[in-house]
């Protein structure tokens, strides 16, 4: 579930920074105005009603507005340069919200005898096509891959795509199910250009998930011959623990997660560990027959936690390669959003897409993003 903003050298918890402080009630009852707090000390059923009527108000307000979008997406076009690092191509991709990184989407190109499958990246909450993978999808291009990217999960406000239907380059707010099926419509387009019978793909973040939606319930499974992924919540995420105190307090009817859906949209709320969309996802198991999963974790991620729960167990006929960034590179420093940055990272992927012709991984430094 990537997130940006704010900048990781400004974000409790990380390497070298303040420490992630606990949430607390006090915290929470921050809400109430200062005269509120000297009248009435808060209790829960104050901070229930309160955030409750909250979201009714926001909702109408949103309604209010007309402004209305159902989900969607897009094909990025045109290439952007390839960057080695997060915060500069996210940066680059403010201005240029639909731009795919370099070596993405030559509609032209064929695969050869070599890589006959083309691969499909699927970038993560709150981003893009480029800002995901403007590191890694031109040197899966240099190595002979067809290479394409969508920028799934758009939604308008009304739809309670959160505040990123205002900020551009913003994608992956809207549904998981509904992205799973803009990912099917995409990949039968990359197969009707290229001739393939199957794609490769790599998915990043809320990338994995969705791909697993699609692998189990639109038809996927016949069309997916690996599934590579980086910090997937294929079992939704704690967020260090906030997340899990918001579905809690939630099922005790304070609505946390709903007030925080107006902010950052669906798609980021269903990740939320124990959240009704894995309960459907995960009750046949984490694999489909006939593909094979590489699952890839960094011991710090802030974002997908714990890390090691993105990690998958191979049911009936399918294999599974979970591997820890740091296994045997323990100067790999990347986090979340970094690890997508990183030369392991890259070598990682050749390696499951091509063991003959890249055999090796290799070890480098990589700082937590920056």
């Amino acid at each position: 579930m990537a997130n940006a903003w704010p900048p990781p050298l400004f974000r409790a918890g990380a390497p070298g920074g303040p420490p992630r402080p606990a949430p607390t009630l006090a915290g929470l009852a921050g809400i109430h105005s200062v005269e509120a707090q000297a009248q009435t000390p808060p209790t829960i059923q104050n901070l229930v009603d309160a955030i409750n009527s909250g979201v009714k108000t926001a909702g109408k307000a949103l309604a209010d507005t007309g402004i209305s979008s159902a989900p969607h997406s897009t094909i990025p076009s045109g290439n952007g340069p390839q960057m080695t690092d997060a915060l500069a191509a996210f940066t680059f991709s403010l201005a240029n919200e639909n731009m795919a990184p370099a070596g993405a989407n030559d509609w032209n190109c064929k695969p050869t005898a070599a890589h006959p499958e083309p691969v499909v990246l699927l970038h993560g909450s709150w981003m893009n096509a480029y800002d995901g993978f403007a590191y890694m999808s031109p040197q899966l291009e240099q190595a002979g891959f067809c290479v394409y990217a969508l920028n799934y999960g758009q939604e308008g406000l009304l739809q309670q795509g959160g505040l990123g239907a205002l900020v551009p380059g913003v994608n992956g707010v809207a549904p998981m199910e509904d992205s799973a099926k803009q990912v099917a419509t995409f990949v039968d387009k990359v197969l009707a250009s290229t001739g393939a019978h199957k794609v490769n793909i790599v998915g990043h973040s809320q990338g994995g998930p969705v791909a697993d939606q699609y692998l189990k319930f639109g038809g996927g499974a016949a069309k997916v011959d690996q599934l590579i992924t980086f910090g997937a919540t294929h079992h939704g995420t704690t967020l260090d623990g906030i997340a899990t105190l918001g579905r809690h307090l939630t099922d005790m009817g304070f609505n946390a997660l709903g007030f925080s859906q107006l902010l950052v949209g669906e798609g980021l709320i269903e990740q939320v560990a124990g959240s009704k969309f894995y309960t459907t996802l995960d009750a046949a198991g984490d694999t489909v027959a006939g593909v094979h999963y590489t699952s890839v974790a960094t011991t710090h991620d802030e974002i997908s936690t714990p890390y090691d729960a993105t990690f998958l167990t191979a049911g009936p006929g399918a294999t599974v390669t979970n591997v820890t960034l740091q296994d045997g590179c323990p100067i790999d420093l990347s986090d979340h959003l970094s690890m997508m940055y990183s030369k392991r990272a890259v070598s990682i992927a050749l390696r499951a897409l091509d063991p003959t012709g890249h055999p090796n991984l290799t070890c480098a430094f990589n700082p937590y993003a920056l």
